[in-house]
């Protein structure tokens, strides 16, 4: 097994990016989901309730994170001094705001008061602990810093749907190679070049999935979801792909190899 794509998010909900590897830090891909929207509660907001947030471009270059949104121009997200509590689900954080200059461009391709915020270094997320034991950070991810997601899954999928999906809908950091479909239900422990992964529960499936990213547009029969929860509903909800912890910093690049252990290690 072999690790067959990576991708990062800058920005929590918007485009993913896809890169040649990832360096790791204590957040986990460093620089992933560090920027968030919100709205004029502080409140986090996604594509679940804004679909057209896909069609905002994110790019990365020097370690600057940029966004394209249409009909705006293009902006370099930097933080400011002014800082605000924020919440992403069941979690408040102190978080720094964007430049005044984006957030207006964002609110008017949106249509509604909205802002972008950054997790400095000094916030501290912590992992759900009643799933991680250990004292761990996340950003501003759902709740885990990776999503790891077989391949063979999602073309099994692909085989009981009307129209093929690209794994963008799901939103992986590592796509694996080499498994059998569905693998990934039974692996509890990765090593991927040379850096270990716990796995720490399935992912549920929420209805961003039924977005297509290249459109902004909802799927009008909620596909892939009404498929998956045909067949892959679990006391988790609708599953597809793994989230999963890291231990210790480093680089997974495409094409490292992936043990795979259905038992702690």
């Amino acid at each position: 097994m072999n690790v067959l794509s990576l991708f990062i998010y800058p920005v929590k909900s918007l485009s993913g990016i896809y890169v040649p590897y990832l360096e790791l830090d204590d957040f986990g891909p460093s620089g992933d989901r560090r920027w968030m929207i919100v709205d004029g509660l502080g409140k986090f907001v996604t594509q679940r309730r804004l679909p057209r947030l896909a069609l905002i471009e994110v790019s990365l270059h020097d370690g600057v994170v940029s966004i394209g949104i249409p009909g705006q121009g293009e902006f370099a997200l930097k933080p400011t001094s002014q800082q605000q509590e924020v919440t992403v689900w069941r979690d408040q954080v102190l978080a720094s705001e964007a430049q005044q200059a984006v957030n207006e461009a964002l609110s008017g391709f949106c249509g509604e008061p909205l802002r972008l915020v950054y997790m400095p270094d000094s916030t501290f997320r912590r992992v759900d602990p009643e799933r991680v034991s250990d004292v761990r950070r996340v950003g501003f991810a759902d709740g885990f810093p990776f999503l790891i997601a077989n391949a063979a899954s999602l073309e099994e999928l692909n085989g009981r749907l009307p129209t093929a999906v690209d794994i963008r809908r799901f939103r992986p950091n590592i796509v694996i190679s080499g498994a059998g479909p569905w693998a990934e239900d039974a692996w509890r422990a990765l090593t991927v070049g040379g850096v270990n992964f716990r796995v720490v529960k399935p992912c549920s499936r929420c209805v961003l999935t039924t977005v297509d990213p290249d459109t902004g547009k909802k799927d009008p029969d909620t596909e892939p979801l009404k498929t998956l929860s045909g067949y892959r509903k679990t006391g988790d909800g609708v599953i597809f792909g793994q989230n999963a912890v890291h231990d210790g910093c480093g680089r997974v690049s495409v094409g490292d190899s992936v043990s795979i252990f259905e038992q702690e290690c």
